[in-house]
């Protein structure tokens, strides 16, 4: 019926549709209706308003209102109708807030509050990670000096490197940090147990003497790294459970530069102090810092919200004794395995070659130990720091990968060529020559470039490791960290005996093959990684 009323099926007369709109099939161009609002807000607004939506326009008049409508519409007044017809002016998703479900916008992130989420989180990993580095930094730097001051043979002092033998064993524990109690336990507990093992040592110095480390202390330090290999499963554990895809990034830089900065302290900072210090103050002062620790540990509310682990039905399956087998299954882990296993190989030659040549052609022990010690980690935590920042705004691992390994590509070509031509007979570098500083800085460069790529690396293996199943990822990435161990230590050994049977120019040409590799194994990466 033309001029009439024109009503759905329901009964009720649609919004879309005004008194004295022409029917369906009356020959006349209908108009299009919009979807309703599920709470009729707007249904209330153009009824009083009086007139057709902003979106009900004629198909045929290329979206203007027809002349019916602007004789039908009743003329307005008041500020509350023109609040509501600019209202009904907006889209849709700003228009529906109040209970539309349809193209309803999300809610802006808060950018402080998320800051600060991310604060607490990365705080109580920072002193976890810097703890953690104490024990290294403790037998790499600080026992080496003490034993020998004793009157321990070279030998017996090398020999002490054995006691890192816990950190290649990790998997051996790592799936019961998978499967019982919780990472808070876990990581409270074997902190305490290191201060329990330092304030053992405070006890039990070793005698002087070129005998050997006395077996009761060797055993301690053996319990000592036990105790940081177990803390250091539970603590990528937490950090890979803990973190955000976003914050990956941000969160193996503090892992990075903490564990440096640990290291640092506990080898070169307290070895200042030796003087000023005796064994058994050295020892109860890092057993304090321990338990100090343990205690922040069990009371940093972000570490209160972890659950204890409860093993679920479908976890069953992946407990076998075939455990190795069902890590190299999960997605990406075959080929992130060969990656960490091989990535480093010539970055290790040169860096342990590399100084002595520099210590062999005229620069003095000082020197060299303030380049290659303070300045080197200056430089690698620098660069850590930096791979950080690139991953916190947006840069994806593997690009970045494939980017900084060129670059130490690059680098390593350029010692490799001075290191050529200094080579030579009779050639040293004096104290005011150009190549000295162009060798110090080859120095501090690969360093530099060094932490971005274990940075950049580190947040790989911690992506590949979210991939698995929970009741996995203590285990899988204990899998990766130590081939990432491995491949380093494998040819740092090796440096010295390569470069006695092949001489420094083949062997340093090995090196630059090695550092190749890796930009081209990236091109097999797999899409989950991407």
């Amino acid at each position: 019926m033309t001029g009439g009323f024109t009503r759905r099926r329901s009964g009720r007369q649609g919004w879309g549709e005004r008194p004295g709109a022409p029917a369906e099939g009356s020959g006349r161009a209908s108009r299009p209706r919009a979807t309703p609002c599920p709470r009729g807000a707007r249904s209330r607004g153009a009824a009083a308003l009086g007139g057709p939506i902003p979106e009900a326009r004629d198909a045929a008049s290329g979206g203007r209102p027809r002349a019916a409508d602007a004789l039908a519409r009743p003329p307005l007044g008041g500020r509350r109708a023109l609040r509501l017809r600019a209202a009904l002016a907006r889209p849709r998703a700003l228009r529906c807030r109040g209970g539309c479900s349809r193209g309803l916008v999300p809610p802006r992130p808060d950018p402080g509050r998320t800051g600060r989420a991310m604060r607490g989180k990365l705080l109580p990993l920072a002193g976890l990670y810097l703890v953690q580095g104490l024990p290294y930094g403790l037998q790499s730097g600080l026992l080496p000096v003490l034993l020998r001051a004793r009157g321990l043979s070279l030998t017996r002092v090398a020999l002490a490197k054995v006691l890192y033998l816990p950190w290649l064993l990790k998997l051996a524990w790592a799936p019961l940090v998978d499967t019982r109690g919780s990472l808070r336990a876990w990581l409270t507990l074997s902190t305490a147990a290191l201060g329990l093992v330092c304030a053992l040592l405070a006890a039990l110095p070793p005698a002087a003497g070129p005998a050997g480390l006395p077996a009761t202390v060797a055993g301690l330090l053996l319990l000592l790294n036990l105790g940081a290999a177990v803390q250091d499963v539970a603590l990528d554990t937490l950090a890979v459970q803990l973190l955000e895809p976003a914050e990956l990034g941000p969160g193996n830089t503090v892992q990075v530069v903490a564990y440096k900065l640990g290291a640092v302290l506990a080898g070169g900072g307290l070895l200042a102090l030796v003087p000023a210090l005796s064994w058994a103050l050295l020892f109860v002062l890092l057993a304090a810092t321990y338990w100090l620790a343990a205690a922040l540990v069990w009371a940093a509310p972000a570490l209160r919200q972890l659950p204890v682990h409860q093993p679920q039905p479908s976890e069953a399956p992946l407990r076998t004794l075939h455990l190795l087998q069902d890590l190299l299954a999960m997605p990406g882990t075959l080929w992130t395995a060969g990656f960490v296993l091989t990535y480093k190989l010539g970055e290790q030659g040169a860096s342990s070659l590399f100084p002595l040549f520099l210590l062999d052609h005229g620069i003095s022990t000082p020197e060299l130990g303030l380049w290659n010690g303070v300045g080197a980690v200056l430089c690698s935590i620098v660069g850590s720091s930096l791979g950080g920042a690139l991953l916190s705004r947006h840069w994806q691992p593997l690009p970045l990968l494939r980017s900084v390994l060129r670059f130490r590509l690059g680098g390593l070509a350029c010692q490799t060529a001075l290191l050529f031509h200094l080579d030579g007979p009779g050639l040293r570098l004096g104290p005011s020559a150009a190549l000295r500083g162009a060798a110090l800085l080859s120095l501090c460069l690969q360093h530099l470039l060094g932490g971005l790529v274990t940075t950049t690396t580190f947040t790989l293996m911690m992506r590949c490791s979210q991939l698995t199943p929970s009741a996995l990822q203590a285990t899988h990435y204990s899998l990766l960290a130590t081939l990432e161990l491995l491949g380093k230590l494998f040819l740092g050994t090796l440096a010295g005996a390569l470069a006695d049977s092949l001489g420094l120019h083949l062997c340093f040409s090995l090196f630059l093959v090695l550092s190749g590799l890796p930009i081209l194994y990236l091109s097999l990466a797999p899409s989950t990684l991407a």
